[in-house]
């Protein structure tokens, strides 16, 4: 039987621990770059480890990082909070999964994982030319990275995303969200197309993550359908589903002298395999143009396309 969204956020709340333990980075995977962006200069990408950090550059997120490795990125973690020095040098700040505590099934998770000084620091260094890749995935992940994102408009639903209309049939899951462009839910923009034809980006499956809303002249990539529901986190008796029609759960802006893009799911930028089956999920789909998709974001950001 097909798993509703209110079973699969369920399941996701009991289970968090357990697939934690589970989930790591594909060791196989390895896509090759034909065509690098960066090959004498190196802008440094500096991934954020300092803030309970479900995804690390040595851990879930090292697919995420050895791939922008290939396209001339250089990579660093972050260790420690954000203040101006920490940010001086940096073309791209990563942050993805921060966490209110270690323990994503503690209550605590929840709580901001970030001070208000640290969300003032990183948005007026956005604000003059810095760029950032927000990625906050369902519960705890949305509550704790949500002082952030309203530096930049951005509200988070906090809770589960699934859209029983056009769902991964494979995976059994309403939460693994199909956009592609035969749906329309994958927009035609610069990140979609990419520097050329060859890197235009035609499907994507996103792997179980909240809803995002942008503000005014921010632009929508990612847009979910009207068929799509957000679930809210709690007790069974507590839980609520609610209409997620127009929202997304990618978002591109523009802000100041710099670009933010906000997504609401984490896994398509991994590859990760989870559970004694292995179960791929996130990059190393063959069935998806996720792998394009993290080059393009990582290019807009950089401003060699939109």
């Amino acid at each position: 039987m097909k798993r509703t969204l209110l079973h699969c956020s369920f399941l996701m709340v009991m289970l968090c621990a357990v697939s934690a333990a589970q989930q790591v980075a594909d060791p196989d995977f390895a896509p090759k770059v034909e065509h690098p962006a960066f090959t004498s200069s190196h802008p440094l990408v500096l991934i954020d480890e300092a803030h309970n950090n479900f995804h690390t550059s040595t851990g879930r997120y090292k697919p995420f990082a050895d791939l922008i490795v290939r396209d001339g990125y250089q990579v660093a973690p972050n260790k420690n909070k954000f203040n101006k020095e920490s940010l001086k040098g940096v073309s791209i700040l990563v942050i993805s999964n921060a966490l209110g505590a270690s323990m994503m099934g503690s209550p605590e998770a929840s709580n901001p994982a970030f001070s208000d000084e640290e969300c003032d620091v990183i948005r007026d260094w956005v604000n003059s030319g810095g760029r950032l890749l927000l990625i906050a995935d369902h519960a705890p992940m949305g509550a704790a990275a949500e002082r952030l994102s309203l530096r930049f408009g951005v509200d988070m639903s906090k809770g589960y995303t699934g859209d029983p209309n056009n769902y991964d049939v494979a995976s059994d899951n309403e939460g693994f969200i199909k956009y592609n462009r035969e749906n329309k839910l994958l927009v035609d923009c610069a990140i979609t197309r990419g520097r050329n034809p060859g890197e235009q980006v035609s499907r994507v499956i996103a792997f179980t993550g909240q809803s995002l809303k942008g503000p005014a002249g921010s632009e929508a990539f990612l847009k979910l359908s009207d068929s799509a529901v957000d679930v809210t986190p709690g007790p069974s008796s507590e839980r609520k589903q609610n209409s997620a029609a127009g929202r997304a759960q990618g978002i591109a802006l523009k802000v100041g002298q710099g670009r933010v893009i906000v997504l609401g799911e984490a896994a398509m930028l991994s590859a990760q395999i989870v559970g004694p089956d292995k179960v791929k999920f996130g990059m190393n789909r063959s069935d998806t143009d996720n792998v394009q998709l993290a080059l393009n974001i990582m290019h807009w950001l950089s401003g060699l396309i939109g």
